[in-house]
Parts: C-alpha cells; sequence; structure tokens
C-alpha cells in the first residue's frame, strides 16, 4: 500500500518507508525523522494500517504536508463539522475586541427574545466557553428519519426552540460546570448577526475567509448540499451521503481543506486575527467541573477554552490544543502544540463499522510528539 504524499511551499523531497527504494540525495540531508526514531509509533505507522474495516480512507497534513490513502486525496475538500465553532468564536472575539459585545453581557441583550427567561442571565462568555447550561439539542437528522434524511435541514431558531421546549429541569446554573453544546454556537451565529445587520456567513468571509486567503473554505447557503471538488465519496449504511444539508450553520457547517485549517490554526495560534486582550481568552479553560455527561473531555476538569479550543493531554504530559468535529461520512480535526512547534490537520471516512477514534488518537499523538511520527521529509537545498 501506498501513501501518496503533497508538499507545499518550498521544494521538497519526500520519502516514505512505504515506497520501495526511494533514495535521498545527499545534498538534502536534513531529515525530521532521527536514526532512533524507527522503532518508535510514527504518523506513517498509523497512515499504513489503513483502509480497514472502519476506515475507507484518510488524509492527513502534518507540519505543512500532506498525505493521504484510500480513495481520498491530500488536497480534498471536507465537512469539517464542529471545527466550524472555532471561526465562529473567532468571529464574537473580534466583535468584543471592538466593543460592539460585551463579553459578560446577558446574550439576551444581542437576541432578545431568543431564550425563555429561564436562561436571562446566560453571558455571552458562558456561551463561548460551554458553561451556558442551554438544555441538551434535540434529535438531528439520521437514518431513522427514512430516505434522504442526509439533505434535511433545520433552522438554527427550529434548533433552539425544539430544544428548550423539550429541556427537562432542573439544568445545571450558568457557569457552574461545562457542557459541550452546539446550541451555544447557534446562539452566538445568532448574536453576530444581531450585532452586525449581516448574515454570519457574511461576516465569516470578511473577518477570516478573505483575510486569510482560505480558498477553499465557505459555509454553504442552507440550501446548498454541494461539495466543491476534489473530495471524497462518503457513505453511511451503503448511502451516498457526500451531498448533504449543511444545516449545522454556525456550529458545523463549513467546509474546508487540510492546508485551509492549517493556515487558520497557524494565524490564530500567532496573533493574527485578535488583539493581545482577545488572543489570552482564546487558551482561556474555566476552572470548572467537566459534566458528568460530556464525553468530549477526557477527566474530570472542562477542556473547553473560550476560543472554542479543545485542551488535550498528549503522552509526553503536553498540552495540545485544536478541535474535532464530524458529520456524516467525515471524522476530522485539527490540533497543535501550543508555541505551534507540530501541527496537525487530519480528515478520516468512516465506514460506521466501529469507533475510529483509536486511530484519531494514533495519528494526533504521534504527529506532535518531537522527533518522531514525521511523514519522513527531507529539505532541499536550493540554489541562489
Amino acid at each position: 500500500m501506498r501513501i501518496r504524499l503533497a508538499a507545499t511551499a518550498t521544494a521538497l523531497v519526500l520519502a516514505t518507508a512505504v515506497t520501495a527504494g526511494a533514495a535521498v540525495p545527499a545534498a538534502a540531508a536534513m531529515a525530521v525523522r532521527g536514526a532512533g526514531a524507527a522503532a518508535q509509533p510514527t504518523v506513517q505507522d498509523a497512515l499504513a494500517r489503513l483502509p480497514d474495516d472502519i476506515v475507507a480512507g484518510a488524509l492527513v497534513r502534518r507540519d505543512g504536508v500532506g498525505a493521504a490513502v484510500g480513495p481520498v486525496t491530500a488536497d480534498a475538500h471536507f465537512r469539517i463539522g464542529s471545527v466550524s465553532k472555532v471561526f465562529t468564536n473567532t468571529v464574537v472575539l473580534q466583535l468584543v475586541a471592538q466593543r460592539r459585545i460585551d463579553i459578560d453581557a446577558p446574550a439576551r441583550r444581542y437576541v432578545p427574545g431568543l431564550m425563555p427567561a429561564a436562561y436571562d442571565h446566560v453571558t455571552v462568555r458562558q456561551l463561548l466557553n460551554h458553561t451556558s447550561g442551554l438544555p441538551k439539542p434535540t434529535a438531528t437528522p439520521g437514518p431513522a428519519d427514512g430516505p434522504g434524511w442526509w439533505l434535511t435541514s433545520v433552522t438554527p431558531r427550529d434548533a433552539l426552540r425544539d430544544a428548550f421546549a423539550a429541556a427537562t429541569y432542573p439544568l445545571p446554573a450558568p457557569g457552574a460546570e461545562q457542557q459541550y453544546n452546539g446550541l451555544n454556537s447557534l446562539v452566538l451565529g445568532l448574536i453576530v448577526e444581531g450585532v452586525t445587520g449581516r448574515s454570519f456567513a457574511h461576516e465569516l468571509d470578511r473577518r477570516i475567509i478573505r483575510p486569510l486567503r482560505l480558498r477553499h473554505t465557505s459555509l454553504p447557503a442552507a440550501d446548498d448540499p454541494t461539495i466543491p471538488s476534489p473530495h471524497a465519496r462518503v457513505y453511511v449504511l451503503g448511502q451516498d451521503v457526500t451531498e448533504q444539508s449543511p444545516y449545522p450553520w454556525a456550529e458545523g457547517g463549513m467546509i474546508s481543506t487540510a492546508a485551509d485549517l492549517d493556515r487558520f490554526l497557524t494565524a490564530l495560534f500567532r496573533g493574527r486575527l485578535l488583539p493581545p486582550a482577545q488572543q489570552k481568552l482564546v487558551f482561556d479553560v474555566p476552572k470548572v467541573k467537566s459534566s458528568a455527561t460530556n464525553t468530549n473531555c477526557f477527566g474530570p476538569a472542562a477542556c473547553f477554552s473560550i476560543g472554542g479550543l479543545m485542551r488535550h493531554q498528549l503522552p509526553s504530559g503536553e498540552y495540545a490544543w485544536g478541535k474535532t468535529g464530524s458529520r456524516p461520512g467525515w471524522d476530522n480535526g485539527f490540533f497543535a502544540t501550543r508555541d505551534l512547534r507540530h501541527r496537525v490537520v487530519y480528515s478520516l471516512n468512516p465506514t460506521g463499522k466501529g469507533s475510529d477514534l483509536a486511530h484519531i488518537k494514533a495519528i494526533v499523538e504521534t504527529a506532535l510528539a518531537d522527533d518522531r511520527g514525521q511523514i519522513s521529509i527531507v529539505r532541499a537545498r536550493t540554489a541562489n
């Protein structure tokens, strides 16, 4: 099985352990993978086991170099799911920096009448860091809904209305604990629209996509189920769901590529999108417990920041920061060390026959480890 590699920017000589007979030019001796790391698990090792019964295809971009296995290419578009939340929180923090939103003001100030009176004291900060105490979302469209379920749409306001109507009380007090909840992002998207008077998609494009030249990143209109090429074809229970409704909107409706997500993550970590005061909040995790029903944080403490990032402890003890996301047919995410020493973007196409969490952990943890995990990269010397 051959791992396909794609490099960007300066000339790179790419050598992989699965490409028989690949020779490294003597003039290009700066190998990332050291001689003593051969016995340690690597990203290549993780990819070499794919495809399998759990994952039909995968693409990975590690420190600017992409690789793919199965019926997908390293430059493929994919539905990024909840990785969209980091974009949403960044737009809101930009408006906070402009003093158009008070982060500690009740959300109802910006979206009057949207939430029942029981949530009058929920603040914008609590929406950003998932301590709002909003009820769980109601069921999302799925195979049980019959043919064409993947094209079914739910508007943000309808999703919120249905969740509030189905809520069982009492709910956690705002600020008491962290419960990851997509409804927070729907409210934040509506706050952006209320404050700016323009669509969330317009503000996303104006504030992030165009300034960073993310040419392959978009938030499709609610009635646009298409995805640009190239892309994988994805299936759920044998049904082709490649074209599907982007109804999750500000909480999960975006489309992007690994290269674009890498650029966004790098810009965010380097403070290119926010001034210093708000940049500090990107990595600010509330000092509260994680809800007993929250399966996203590994441990009793909160793990999501005001910036929408998830804090994940690597085997080395160092913390990585990033976000996971999923849509039918795609499981993806991005993570980086705080100093951007290493960064990784991945997208897997699950078969639905089991959990791909072990594959994801193997890719992320080896990609962010020093002196291993490297899709072997040798930087070629170029003449002046």
